[in-house]
C-alpha cells in the first residue's frame, strides 16, 4: 500500500532549471563540443582508422619482404614470407576497397541530406 502511494505521487523535477547556469550556447562552450556535422565527424574517423589499417598492411608486406631477404635460402622461411606478403597485399586491397566504399557512402549521404 505504501509503495503504491509512493509510486503514484508525482515529485517535481525542476526541469526548467539549467544545471550549468546558462543557455545552450554557454553550455556548448563550457563542455567544449564542436558544432561539426556528425556525418562529417564519422567520415573523418573512418578515414583515420582506414589510414592506420593501410599503414599496418604496408608494414606487413615490408615485414614479409624482410623475412624473404633474410631467409638465407631456407624454403620454409621463404614460404612463410610469401604467405605474409600475400596476407599484407590482401589486407591492403580490403582496406582500399573499404575506403572507397565508405567515401562513396558518406558522399552520397552528405549530398542527399544537403549537408554539402
Amino acid at each position: 500500500m505504501v509503495m503504491a502511494i509512493a509510486l503514484t505521487v508525482a515529485t517535481p523535477v525542476l526541469a526548467q532549471v539549467d544545471p550549468w547556469g546558462g543557455t545552450k550556447d554557454v553550455v556548448d562552450t563550457k563542455i567544449g563540443l564542436g558544432s561539426e556535422d556528425p556525418r562529417v565527424i564519422a567520415g573523418a574517423v573512418i578515414n583515420v582508422m582506414l589510414g592506420f589499417l593501410g599503414i599496418i598492411a604496408v608494414v606487413i608486406v615490408l615485414l614479409g619482404g624482410f623475412k624473404w631477404m633474410t631467409a638465407a635460402g631456407s624454403e620454409d622461411k621463404v614460404a612463410e614470407a610469401k604467405k605474409l606478403m600475400a596476407a599484407g597485399v590482401i589486407g591492403l586491397v580490403i582496406v582500399l576497397a573499404s575506403w572507397g566504399l565508405a567515401t562513396y557512402v558518406i558522399d552520397i549521404l552528405l549530398e542527399a541530406t544537403g549537408a554539402v
